[in-house]
């Protein structure tokens, strides 16, 4: 199972695994992630254990399990964000899916399956995206080839020397302007699929979803052949087409879709949010779609079962499942015994304050001030961020969230958004050089914090 990277070198998932310690995992996401070193450390430890089964040579591999992670705290705190660098660090398959949106079999609504027939689809596209990369040299060529041969057709079979010479002097002469982009305004006719009748969106019970594939194939098959026209476009135009037509050609479907789900169910990572929403109530306020349900229904994907695809089936026995939640006013003993038994390890993620804040803005590769700076430099316009506007904003989104509702660093997107929304309006025609103080924030925000119901409405 052979992957390529952009770097155009062949590493496996596992042996991407291999070269990254644990250390060197927390190391990578502190690129990203502020804080949290206890939630850091134990999926660097759980992606470590992937490689540590795979080099298992007795028959003791196939009874190693994952450790599903349940990570408990406040909103904004960085939970999705470690589940999702961690799939990126692997390449691995990754599907983030919120728990509330199941519902119990016999309800209409998704079911729990769904999420890994999302993340074997997701796979497949991952697998398909790298083949394409591989095949592009050979795609570009015969794009090419189709190209000069709409350019220059051969309207007969049987041509004296001289005129195949000739022939194949103009073609060399036409390449050679292609290659050089000279021809891109010429038009030449191309075959295109001509758009047929739609095709009605078929709506399946819950837990039907399979046979939504196969009655949409059923009546695909009754209907006409999709005919293609001839259209007349700009060779420009028509390129992106042609290659799209070739490198179709020069992938097996079949070998994408094996390598998918070897990749889904041996790396694949399944991020379960708002678990802590199909916690049932105390029952005095009548029925609700039963949520215990939902976690027993969770129970046996989560444990290891055999889930039909429309690639076929997958295992879930190794995928890495990792489940999240507030817990505001519960706590992960009031899951079901089963379910809390199937999530093992457990982090709890601290809240953020006006320090975390301020790493925040300015370190990760990501940081949001970086992102302003990037914007804004697409106008001609340099902005810049004093230490101390930057301290200033870290504490008016940490008293924001201690006097309205608490929505961890998710906050500083407000508070940002409320200060930088003249300079972002203004930009293409304001000064080219702005720097941000810790004058201008309190000037920009004072009156907002100090309206408490405008500081609600806008922050």
């Amino acid at each position: 199972m052979e992957i390529r990277t952009t770097e155009n070198k062949e590493l496996s998932i596992i042996e991407r695994a291999r070269n990254l310690k644990p250390k060197e995992i927390v190391a990578e996401l502190d690129k990203y992630i502020i804080g949290q070193d206890r939630a850091k450390r134990a999926v660097a430890i759980a992606l470590r254990n992937r490689w540590r089964r795979q080099e298992v040579d007795s028959d003791m591999a196939a009874e190693i399990m994952p450790a599903n992670i349940l990570m408990i705290g406040p909103t904004g705190v960085g939970k999705t964000e470690i589940a999702r660098r961690l799939a990126a660090l692997t390449g691995a398959p990754f599907v983030k899916v919120e728990a509330s949106k199941f519902t119990e079999v016999g309800y209409v609504g998704r079911d729990v399956e769904s999420m890994i027939r999302d993340l074997v689809d997701l796979a497949v596209n991952m697998v398909k995206e790298e083949k394409a990369v591989e095949v592009k040299g050979n795609a570009k060529e015969r794009t090419s080839e189709k190209i000069l041969d709409l350019l220059l057709p051969s309207k007969r079979e049987n041509l004296s020397d001289e005129e195949k010479e000739r022939a194949q002097n103009t073609k060399a002469r036409l390449r050679t302007m292609l290659e050089d982009g000279l021809m891109e305004d010429r038009e030449i006719e191309v075959e295109v699929s001509a758009s047929g009748m739609p095709m009605v969106e078929v709506f399946t019970p819950q837990g039907m979803e399979e046979m939504g594939f196969n009655i949409r194939e059923m009546f695909g098959s009754l209907m006409p052949p999709q005919q293609s026209k001839k259209q007349k476009m700009k060779i420009s135009e028509a390129r992106k087409i042609i290659e799209a037509e070739e490198t179709a050609k020069l992938i097996s479907m079949e070998e994408v879709v094996a390598i998918a789900l070897e990749r889904a169910q041996q790396s694949g990572i399944v991020f379960i949010d708002e678990i802590d929403k199909i916690i049932g109530g105390d029952g005095k306020h009548g029925p609700e779609v039963s949520r215990e349900g939902v976690q027993r229904d969770i129970l046996p994907v989560v444990e290891g079962s055999a889930v039909n695809t429309k690639h076929g089936m997958v295992r879930t026995d190794h995928i890495l499942f990792i489940g999240a939640g507030a817990f505001h006013g519960k706590s992960p003993s009031d899951l079901i015994p089963e379910l809390q038994g199937r999530m093992p390890i457990r982090v709890e993620l601290s809240s953020l304050g006006a320090e975390e804040f301020t790493r925040i803005l300015t370190e990760p590769k990501g940081a949001l001030t970086k992102q302003y700076f990037e914007l804004l430099a697409t106008e001609g316009v340099k902005i810049s961020f004093s230490d101390e506007a930057v301290k200033e904003i870290a504490v008016i989104a940490a008293d924001v969230n201690r006097t309205a509702e608490n929505i961890g660093a998710r906050r500083l997107h407000t508070v940002l958004a409320a200060l930088m929304e003249e300079i972002m309006f203004t930009a293409p025609d304001c000064e080219k050089n702005i720097e941000i103080t810790a004058e201008v924030v309190k000037d920009k925000l004072s009156s907002i914090i100090e309206d408490k119901d405008l500081s609600r409405y806008i922050l």
